[in-house]
């Protein structure tokens, strides 16, 4: 089809053999809009408002595998203008971008994150984007670049968008610092849609909602969702492509007093929903509901994961 992929091998020696696990990277879903990612129109609306400002961090939580990458490089791709300075620090690039100077960090070669930040920041950069916060020192440095005018991206490894501030805590950066910078997390997942050609619909009972924590709609008794069956269309999976749940947390003032006083994920949380953020799994619920996917799958990536 014309498309361009590449392959990421790992191979472990094990007893019957070699074992091989392959990641295959599609350079074509670089170019996919935000708009293309799964998200509900007021959590995309209130993202383009976050991206728009000149300076501060966003940061891009969830596992591996969660599609962080794809998320950051739709971000770069809506903000390169041709008219911003972006530079980033990757590990590895994952994919080219034209018009964005990206580096690729060589620890071996003493190019770390942080030594590949401090270059950065003397190139006038208007936008930057760090692959990864793994340390104090690269957190640091981003953090003062986004203190100084700058527009930061990053990904950090945390289950939730609340949990992040802690996080940078527990690495040793300063409560002020993060309440000073962060402008907003977004937490998130990938979960399979349901193939069009055969999803199966049926009416749910409220014990599929209560059993896994999911409030039941008020509009139940008329409510009809959709379930996987398969097909020769999705190879029999009943499942054909991905997309994503999010949970977008923008930073109040609230919530950076209780960044401020060293508080607990679970009680930003807590001040951050009362504001309107919709939790991963009311984000998850809402994909059911409008018939992306299936309460099988949504259960399936929110508990495993």
């Amino acid at each position: 089809d014309g498309r361009e992929y590449d392959f990421r091998v790992s191979t472990l020696p094990c007893l019957y053999g070699e074992k091989i696990v392959m990641r295959v990277l599609d350079k074509s879903s670089v170019r996919v809009g935000l708009e293309k990612l799964g998200f509900l129109p007021d959590t995309l609306a209130k993202l383009e408002e976050v991206i728009s400002r000149s300076y501060g961090i966003i940061l891009v939580t969830g596992p591996t595998g969660s599609g962080k990458s794809t998320t950051l490089y739709s971000i770069l791709s809506r903000l390169n203008t041709g008219l911003v300075n972006i530079i980033t620090a990757e590990d590895p690039v994952e994919y080219e971008l034209p018009g964005i100077n990206q580096v690729q960090v060589n620890p071996k070669a003493g190019l770390t994150f942080a030594s590949a930040l401090r270059a950065m920041l003397r190139q006038d950069p208007d936008i930057i984007m760090v692959g990864e916060m793994r340390d104090r020192e690269t957190a640091t440095i981003a953090i003062e670049a986004a203190l100084t005018g700058h527009l930061v991206l990053s990904t950090l490894h945390t289950n939730d968008s609340s949990s992040a501030p802690p996080r940078l805590t527990e690495m040793g950066v300063e409560p002020f610092m993060i309440a000073s910078s962060l402008i907003a997390v977004l937490a998130q997942r990938l979960v399979r849609t349901l193939c069009p050609r055969c999803k199966e619909p049926y009416q749910p009972t409220e014990s599929e909602f209560t059993r896994y924590g999911f409030t039941p709609p008020p509009n139940l008794q008329d409510l009809v969702i959709y379930r996987a069956k398969g097909c020769e269309n999705c190879k029999n999976t009943g499942y054909k492509g991905r997309t994503g749940i999010h949970e977008l947390l923008v930073m109040s003032d609230p919530v950076r007093d209780l960044i401020l006083k060293h508080a607990a994920a679970y009680a930003i949380q807590k001040v951050a929903v009362e504001q309107g953020m919709r939790l991963l799994k009311e984000d998850a619920l809402q994909k059911v509901l409008l018939g992306r996917t299936s309460i099988e799958e949504i259960v399936r990536v929110i508990y495993s994961g």
